[in-house]
């Protein structure tokens, strides 16, 4: 058996990795996929890979574009949801602000500096014609610390993917002001340039299977029940989300790749705007 690592965020978008490892998808191919989850998100995930403390990682497509541009030795192997993550802004059930022209000037919490949250933040913050350069943020980790923070009196935003919270807004824990849909497919495989290097052929063997899962995720019987249950979500807005979410087999574009550098260029993210081949892997 080959042993590969991979690491993702705990939510609904991985499902079919942890149906394909149930059912002994890659342990057929003679790979043993060791899967952990992340729930800190693509900021630590993008160190991780830095590290060499994982093979892969599923992570979102602005935050990796960023980390490469910034030194990380990984490439993009290919677009895992071609969709847009909708991120979802949200603030304390009893914070006084109600609409997004209320959240200018106010602190956003973030799960660290590179993560999702922190570029989509301002992303938004561009989008709304705010002052970029004068916001503010407060770390809090991860979705648990952001629930902490929020009822414990900090009067912060909080963005998040949308379906992930939406228990949350149910339960009168966070109130949902709006969204912000990513510009580009959200979610990639990310592979450290050691592993395709020297494991290439693994490589090749572990997007077949996964690109056949996701392929065919939405024809498995009663697939929204099987989300529902293990998500812990109400059976409607996982309807909602599979109606709305696409996964992909192919690499990113040249140009989604384009747009996700100028837009972070054009907020001082990185320094400059890079060539396709540092970014995203050729197959040989």
């Amino acid at each position: 058996m080959k042993n590969v690592k991979i690491i993702g965020v705990p939510e609904h978008f991985n499902l079919p990795w942890h149906l394909a490892i149930k059912e002994g998808a890659f342990e057929a191919r003679g790979i043993a996929l060791e899967w952990e989850n992340i729930p800190e998100g693509t900021g630590r995930m993008s160190k991780m890979l830095a590290n060499g403390e994982t093979d892969l990682a599923i992570i979102l497509t602005e935050g990796i574009v960023k980390s490469i541009a910034d030194g990380n030795p990984t490439k993009i192997i290919q677009k895992y949801i071609e969709s847009p993550l909708l991120w979802g802004i949200h603030v304390a059930n009893d914070s006084p602000h109600s609409t997004i022209s209320d959240l200018e000037g106010v602190k956003a919490a973030i799960s660290r500096f590179g993560s999702g949250s922190h570029l989509m933040s301002i992303v938004n913050a561009q989008n709304q014609h705010w002052d970029t350069e004068a916001m503010d943020f407060e770390v809090i980790h991860n979705l648990d610390g952001a629930v902490e923070a929020l009822s414990n009196g900090t009067d912060a935003y909080f963005m998040w993917e949308r379906f992930t919270t939406k228990p949350l807004v149910d339960s009168r824990i966070f109130k949902h002001i709006a969204d912000c849909p990513t510009p580009w497919p959200c979610f990639v495989v990310a592979a450290t340039d050691n592993f395709i290097k020297e494991r290439a052929g693994v490589l090749q063997h572990i997007l077949e299977v996964i690109n056949l899962y996701t392929e065919e995720f939405k024809m498995i019987p009663s697939i929204d029940r099987t989300i529902a249950n293990t998500y812990g979500q109400k059976l409607e807005d996982v309807q909602e989300w599979l109606g709305l979410t696409a996964w992909s087999q192919e690499q990113v574009s040249d140009a989604a790749l384009q747009e996700v550098q100028e837009r972070l260029f054009s907020l001082n993210l990185i320094e400059g705007i890079g060539k396709a081949p540092r970014f995203l892997y050729s197959k040989p």
